[in-house]
């Protein structure tokens, strides 16, 4: 440094003034140029199109209406932060923190334990099967018992208990699917609930010609049994599907059936039906009256129940006919058959083949266990040789028809279980097979306007889907 001062000090006056004028605009030069070409060129350039402060918010959260803005031109890798003396307004904006995620409530999984009802079982000791003592049946009993809940338990239901930490906290008596009992427990004690599930009805149709059975020919076309079964008992007055039923014969049926959860359940109901047996057409359709009792009647409004059963009993084959002579298998002599013999398995239930009441229910003689019933129009009617009598039916009580009032069997003059069935008017016998049965009450006449528009659309909707089933059968035939 010293050797520079001496060379500064040789030099004559005006070289020093002229020096000094160039250093000081050099670094007049030097401050005065912009930041980017003083840095230093090592650095990555950042080329960049800033927005107005005002704006920042808007290329995080675009609003609806807004204009899309023309992209930041970036050469470099990674951007450089700005530097401090940045003017605040200029500076990016930090991305906002992200909100925070809503509360999820976690899934709280309640672990029942079912025990299905068995024979013989009782409230006590389903709760000791499931580790409960006689407290817990005594505080559940006293809770049920001013519901009517848990007085009966039958075999196949199902009992579901929730204990927590050994604490019984609700239990459900599920009755049926859609049916259950839920009791649980609360601060101010054990609380019942009867809940009731509601099953969403869908229409379908099937439809069927007879080759070998109705049962086997109605189950092919996709008849639930239960179905079957009501179309038996609604033609039943009308046709024998034991003895009368032909090849060739046919029928359609536009039914409901009940749904729950996407499941079909064992419930259904038809809507209306056509059944032709032996060249004879039969129509019926169910008609709901103003009171809710459903029946089926013909579309002119004739009920298609009659007053009496043809056959008063499920039965395999007519092991004798009513006759006005007959050898008695046992007697061994000629004999008046006065009746029918329905041959039977034991145990089948006899059911009464009208409305009436119960005159006559004990042995007697070779008709060994019988029931004789009053009816209307001074009808009565026999069920003779039964195993036993169903309990509460006595003399003097009074049944519905389709009611079981006892039990086939062998008793008195028999050689096998089955129903011996007699039908007398004023006292006289008739042949049970072949007499004009009274019918039923008609529509009535204050339900007459109703029922005929509902009958017409039953009607038409029963043809439509005949009508539908037939083209397609034609179309599939067709070369």
């Amino acid at each position: 440094m010293a050797p520079m001062m001496h060379y500064l000090r040789a030099l004559p006056r005006l070289h020093l003034y002229l020096l000094a004028a160039v250093l000081s605009a050099i670094t007049l030069t030097v401050l005065l140029l912009p930041e980017e070409q003083a840095a230093p060129a090592s650095e990555p350039r950042l080329v960049e199109t800033l927005k107005p402060a005002t704006e920042a918010k808007a290329d995080q959260e675009p609003a609806l209406d807004a204009s899309p803005e023309p992209a930041s031109v970036v050469t470099a890798t990674e951007a450089t932060p700005p530097a401090p003396s940045e003017p605040a307004a200029l500076a990016p904006k930090p991305e906002p923190a992200p909100a925070l995620a809503e509360p999820v409530s976690p899934v709280v999984t309640e672990n029942w334990v079912e025990y299905t009802v068995k024979s013989g079982d009782s409230l006590t000791t389903l709760f000791q099967r499931a580790g409960l003592g006689a407290r817990d049946v005594y505080r559940i009993s006293q809770a049920a018992s001013g519901q009517g809940a848990l007085k009966y338990l039958k075999p196949g239901q199902t009992l579901a208990f929730l204990i927590e930490n050994g604490e019984l906290r609700k239990l459900r008596h599920i009755q049926n699917r859609l049916s259950y009992t839920l009791i649980e427990q609360t601060e101010a004690g054990y609380q019942v609930e009867q809940v009731e599930r509601s099953p969403q009805p869908q229409t379908a149709y099937a439809e069927a010609q007879i080759q070998r059975s109705l049962f086997l020919d109605a189950a092919d076309a996709g008849l639930p049994q239960r179905t079957i079964m009501q179309l038996a008992q609604i033609f039943g007055w009308d046709i024998d599907f034991a003895l009368d039923i032909r090849k060739g014969d046919h029928f359609s049926v536009l039914y409901e059936q009940d749904y729950l959860d996407g499941e079909p359940l064992d419930r259904t109901r038809i809507l209306a039906a056509r059944f032709v047996n032996k060249g004879k057409t039969f129509t019926a359709v169910r008609f709901t009256n103003s009171e809710g009792d459903s029946n089926y009647f013909s579309p002119d409004g004739h009920s298609m129940r009659k007053a009496f059963l043809r056959s008063p009993v499920d039965f395999r084959r007519i092991s004798s006919r009513f006759k006005p002579e007959r050898y008695h298998p046992v007697l061994g002599r000629k004999r008046p058959h006065r009746g029918v013999d329905y041959a039977a398995s034991t145990g089948t239930p006899i059911k009464a083949a009208g409305d009436g009441k119960v005159i006559w229910r004990g042995t007697k003689g070779g008709y060994g266990r019988t029931v004789i019933l009053q009816h209307g129009g001074n009808i009565t009617t026999l069920y003779a040789h039964m195993s036993r009598y169903q309990k509460g039916v006595s003399n003097g009580t009074r049944v519905k028809q389709g009611q079981t009032i006892g039990y086939v069997g062998a008793s008195g003059l028999a050689t096998g279980p089955h129903l011996h069935y007699e039908f007398r008017i004023n006292g006289v016998h008739k042949n049970p097979l072949t007499v004009a049965l009274p019918a039923a009450d008609p529509v009535p006449e204050h339900e007459r306007e109703a029922f005929a528009k509902q009958a017409s659309q039953l009607v038409a909707e029963l043809e439509r889907h005949s009508d539908t089933r037939l083209a397609l059968n034609t179309a599939d035939t067709t070369p």
